[in-house]
């Protein structure tokens, strides 16, 4: 199916409250197909509740509802409620209680705010006061835990269907706040790399990138992948030596940073010795995922790029030594899945892992993945508008190549040149990049070279 042309770049010259004007017609304009798919009346979405530890009274952190977020940019505000009916003016019903024990949320103002009916309510409870009056009638979004009264969270699949299919779907809007979300990252970037040049441990690391970001790690859209090292081969190593080692040879640092609960997500690889092979094996893959980001074309199968990732990534691993064979028989033997054992990328924008990354229409029904790589999170073909990340990896990952070592294909790699490089654990480098009617939009290279 193909979607209605849209701008992806959202230009300079326009307010961040005429792009939000625009945002707010496309959400209004989806809702009302989509109730009328699921043969509702109101589109009904709490932002979600605090969950509580098991036998304690400490509550894990809060994550608001994405399909809570879309309309409004709130992601403190657990107990809110919004109500979107077609021509009526959708309702924020404002949790704004009375605590003393904590910082009380401001009243909503920006520019946003005239778009809706704002309701402030001082109780969780109140809340029923102000929703429809017949819930059958709601199509409900959010968790079970949501519930009030008898509003439960139905979710109902012709307007999940809808919705997340068109969320692929980024308006002008949203590609302005990743690219906000894409400036913090970048900053923390380029902290958490000097950190890695003063020979910082890898919690030091972690420490100096969140300064940076000005974010938390509860405020970062995942936790923080910080790896010196051999680490670097473990794809979502998180366990942030407190010690740096007695030589930092090599680093890999997978962050991203928020910005009105949209995400990025970056990674960057680095070698202690500019002039090394490793660095020049950094090199390589930098080049090749500059071509792959390229590929973010209309018209392009994401399941194409996947795939010629695999030969690229082959052919660089035959150049340096590592392969034996031909790039072509590493592919079609499975040989290149040992070194690239992951996807390409993933949808992005709300949520890091963007949903319906495998719908093959905004009725349902599935996209599968090739055969012999489970891993990629995305399969549908690139329209104008849609988010990706590209992050192609070349890792050394004792695991797989013990079962390399062990399978047929073990005369395939030159096992040598693999021990000279095992020490570095991996590369990974990831653009955030957004499909338009012409070239890409490369949100992370454009901002490494604003901030160069």
């Amino acid at each position: 199916m193909t979607a209605p042309a849209r701008t992806a770049d959202p230009s300079a010259s326009r307010s961040i409250a005429e792009l939000y004007a625009q945002h707010f017609a496309e959400l209004q304009r989806r809702t009302e197909q989509a109730l009328a798919r699921g043969g509702f009346d109101h589109l009904v979405v709490p932002s979600g509740t605090l969950h509580y530890q098991v036998f304690d009274d400490r509550d894990y952190p809060y994550a608001a509802n994405p399909q809570f977020k879309a309309w409004v940019p709130l992601t403190r505000n657990p107990g809110s409620w919004l109500v979107a009916t077609p021509g009526q003016t959708p309702k924020l019903i404002y949790l704004q209680p009375f605590d003393y024990w904590h910082v009380v949320p401001q009243a909503p103002s920006g520019w946003w705010v005239e778009h809706f009916d704002v309701i402030v309510i001082r109780t969780a409870e109140e809340a029923l006061a102000h929703l429809p009056k017949d819930p059958a009638r709601c199509a409900i979004l959010g968790e079970p835990l949501s519930k009030l009264g008898e509003f439960a969270p139905n979710n109902p699949q012709p307007v999940i269907d809808y919705l997340e299919y068109h969320r692929a779907f980024k308006t002008p809007y949203e590609v302005a706040m990743m690219r906000e979300a894409t400036r913090k990252g970048v900053r923390a970037h380029r902290a958490a790399e000097a950190a890695f040049r003063a020979g910082r441990s890898e919690f030091d690391i972690h420490l100096a990138y969140c300064a940076a970001a000005r974010q938390d790690s509860n405020e970062l859209p995942y936790n923080n992948i910080v790896a010196l090292n051999q680490n670097g081969a473990v794809l979502h190593y998180m366990e942030l030596d407190r010690e740096p080692p007695a030589q930092s040879r090599s680093f890999l640092i997978d962050a991203g940073a928020s910005h009105h609960g949209y995400a990025c997500d970056i990674t960057r690889s680095y070698a202690s010795d500019a002039g090394s092979e490793f660095q020049a094996l950094i090199d390589a893959v930098d080049a090749a995922q500059r071509v792959m980001c390229d590929q973010v074309r209309a018209g392009t199968d994401y399941k194409r790029i996947h795939l010629d990732a695999h030969l690229a990534l082959a052919g660089i691993l035959k150049d340096f030594g590592v392969l034996r064979i031909s790039a072509e028989a590493a592919v079609e033997t499975g040989v290149s899945g040992v070194f690239f054992p992951h996807g390409i990328g993933h949808g992005i924008g709300l949520q890091v892992h963007e949903v319906a990354g495998f719908a093959a229409s905004d009725r349902g029904g599935r996209i599968d993945k090739p055969a012999g790589h489970p891993y990629l999170r995305l399969t549908r073909v690139l329209e104008p508008g849609m988010a990706v990340t590209i992050e192609p990896g070349l890792y050394f990952v004792d695991l797989l190549l013990d079962g390399l070592r062990k399978g047929e294909h073990a005369d395939s790699v030159d096992w040598n040149r693999i021990e000279q490089f095992r020490p570095f654990g991996g590369i990974r480098i990831e653009d955030d990049v957004v499909c338009t009617d012409a070239a890409p939009l490369n949100l992370t290279r454009d901002e490494f070279a604003a901030s160069a």
